[in-house]
Parts: structure tokens; C-alpha cells; sequence
């Protein structure tokens, strides 16, 4: 983040968020904003009301063809042909070792999926689509969207105002509304630990949505630091920080993304390693820590145990607003991760006592339909 915000490219709200009083920084090859108000502030405010993220540098990949779901399923551990329809599904880009090429989210629109995929990865997850699918399987990168995601416990009551009828959307499930002159895609999913919605919005009218949402005094704007330190909280991996090509599923806590079927069929990339993973147990586990003092701990730290052996590293670590203290995520030697283990972690010649706990660090206040 050291070139100037100037050379890098320009989201479809760059001025709005100027105008909002963003600072805005370099962010997966795009300027984007850091912060309003300051980080605690939006961060509070997003668990309190409801805050307005701008998630444009996003890829939103539209993949359809013949029998697509099959074809996903050959680069993907997910159970995509018994995914119901408007259903989202959390998935993830397999390399051939099972390493994690990235995380996703892919809902089925009838026999075709909306993919979205994350914004430093995305022109590298495009190329492996492309080369990999079968030829009757098409990608196509929908690059005049922008995505917003508002999150917080009041972004139902801010949003149905808007859109009549997005709020009767269960957790994980999309659809198509017509709001403001324009076809929008929404979906109650976020990133944040939140009730919430991501809306792709077509570029020219993300600023009228933008504005039509922060006319309710319950919804503000909010940037990059507050998102990270949201998601921390709530125990989400951050692709590029806490998984990356040298991690497996397993490794990451994300078994739920391999669907029974897929764990007695395989089919997909590293299927071996990470089956073998689920019944024997991975060598690494990614953990939550709750850190004790003041002072944070940053990704790179070295995880200690008693006696003073490396035994993992910190992949995130930072404030937690809600909890007011440090906390952390990483990995450790399998055998350390269970909760109530006590390690220390190595930050700068610096030591710190810390201690492993469940992950989220706060509750998830996702919204559920009964008996779904």
C-alpha cells in the first residue's frame, strides 16, 4: 500500500465515497475506502445499525453451459447438483495438492451460477475456470457490476424501504428485484458476522442506491478497517492471510464446504489428501486466540508453546472492538488446538500469554427462517 492511491484503478463509486470523506488507499489493484469516521467507530456501528460496505472489486463471474453444476463439482468439493435453486453455497478453488487457490460463493440461477470470487484473486481464478471447465461450460466476467453489502441488524428494516419484499430472503438465499430503475441481485449473505444483504447493482446506479440507503439515518458508510476487524471477530479466514495455496480445507476448520456425497465420491482436486485429512486429522489446525493484554498481535508472530517452541504462526491478529481486547487467529501443531490451550505468542522479541478459544469470537447473528 505504499504507491499512491491515484494509480490505481477507479471503482464505480470512487467519487461518491470521495465525497462521503473516505480515505481511500490501494486495494487489489483498485482505490477503495479505508475509513470514514475511524475504524472503532464504523466497526460499532455496523453491530449496532447497519453499515454500508462497497465490495466492487469483487469478481462476479456468471457460469453457465451444459450441465455446469457437474463441471463445477471437478474443481470445487461442493454438492452443487443437489443445491436448490436462488441457494447460495460457500466453496472453494482447489489446487491439485488440495492447497486453496481461493474461497467463493456460488448461488445456482436455474441451471446456470452466480460465482463470486474474491478481488486479488479473481483474473487468476478466471484463468483456472477457463482452462479447466469443459468447452461447453462459459465464464463470463460481469465487470459493469458493482457489489455493496449492507450488514448489520437493521439493514432488513433499511433495505425493505427500498426493495418491498428483499426481506422475506432467508440466510443463503438470492433473487432478483427491480428497485431505483434497475435489475438488482440480492442476496442475505455478508462477510461480517451479521445479518445482512450483497446487492450487485449495476455500475451506473450503485451512487442512487448508495444514496437511497444512507437516507436512513440507521445506515452509515464503511471501509476496509472496519470490515477486516468485523470479519476477524466473527472468526472468518481472509483469503491471501489465513488461506492460501498452503492450506487445505481441513487445515482451515472449512470441512463443512465438502459435502458427504463429495467426502464417499471424491472427484475433486487433492481429493486423497484432504479425505485422508477428515478421517486421520490434518498436522495443522487453524485456531482462534484471545490474547492477553492491550497491545495486538500482528499476522507473522510466532506461536510458542511452553516450553518455548515455535509450534505456528499468527495469520490475523488485531483490536476487537466488541470484546475491547486482542485476538488473534493462526495456525497450530494439531495437537495445541484445543480450546483452553495455553500459548505464547512472539511478536518483535516481545512476549505475549494467549490463549486458544471457539471460534466466532462473537456470536453470529445470521437471519434464519424457522425450521430452516
Amino acid at each position: 500500500m505504499d504507491q499512491p492511491a491515484t494509480e490505481a484503478a477507479e471503482l464505480p463509486l470512487d467519487r461518491w465515497h470521495r465525497a462521503q470523506g473516505a480515505r481511500m488507499v490501494p486495494f487489489a489493484g483498485y482505490a477503495m475506502p479505508v475509513q470514514y469516521e475511524g475504524i472503532m467507530a464504523e466497526h460499532l456501528w455496523v453491530r449496532e445499525n447497519a453499515g454500508l460496505f462497497d465490495v466492487s472489486h469483487m469478481g462476479q463471474l456468471l457460469v453457465h453451459g451444459k450441465d455446469t453444476d457437474r463441471a463445477l463439482e471437478t474443481l470445487m468439493p461442493g454438492d452443487f447438483a443437489a443445491q436448490k435453486d436462488m441457494k447460495l453455497k460457500y466453496s472453494l478453488l482447489l489446487a491439485d495438492d488440495g492447497g486453496i487457490i481461493d474461497d467463493l460463493m456460488a448461488t445456482r440461477r436455474g441451471e446456470d451460477f452466480y460465482v463470486v470470487v474474491n478481488g486479488a484473486t479473481k483474473l487468476g481464478d478466471l484463468e483456472v475456470l477457463e482452462q479447466c471447465l469443459p468447452r461447453e461450460v462459459v465464464v463470463d466476467y460481469m465487470k459493469q457490476q458493482a457489489l455493496l453489502a449492507l450488514q448489520g441488524p437493521k439493514a432488513a428494516e433499511i433495505l425493505e424501504a427500498i426493495v418491498p419484499g428483499v426481506s422475506e430472503l432467508s440466510f443463503m438465499e438470492g433473487r432478483a428485484f427491480h428497485a431505483l430503475g434497475h435489475t438488482l441481485w440480492i442476496s442475505r449473505s455478508g462477510y461480517t458476522g451479521e445479518d445482512g444483504f450483497e446487492i450487485s447493482v449495476p455500475g451506473q446506479g450503485a451512487a442512487a442506491l448508495g444514496d437511497a440507503i444512507l437516507a436512513n439515518p440507521l445506515a452509515r458508510p464503511i471501509g476496509l478497517g472496519a470490515r477486516d476487524s468485523l470479519r476477524l471477530e466473527a472468526g472468518l479466514p481472509l483469503y491471501g492471510h489465513d488461506i492460501d495455496r498452503t492450506t487445505t480445507p481441513v487445515m482451515a476448520g472449512l470441512n463443512f464446504a465438502i459435502n458427504k456425497r463429495r467426502r464417499a465420491e471424491g472427484g475433486f482436486p487433492g481429493a486423497a489428501r484432504i479425505i485422508g485429512e477428515i478421517d486421520e486429522g490434518p498436522v495443522q489446525k487453524r485456531v482462534g486466540l484471545l490474547v492477553e493484554g492491550r497491545q495486538p498481535v500482528r499476522e507473522g508472530a510466532l506461536i510458542l508453546d511452553g516450553e518455548g517452541n515455535e509450534v505456528g504462526r499468527i495469520t490475523s491478529g488485531g483490536h476487537s472492538p466488541s470484546l475491547q481486547r486482542p485476538i488473534a487467529m493462526g495456525y497450530v501443531a494439531a495437537g495445541l488446538a484445543e480450546p483452553g490451550t495455553e500459548l505464547k505468542l512472539e511478536q518483535r522479541g516481545k512476549l505475549f500469554e494467549a490463549t486458544v478459544t471457539p471460534m466466532s469470537f462473537v456470536p453470529h447473528r445470521y437471519h434464519r427462517k424457522p425450521g430452516a
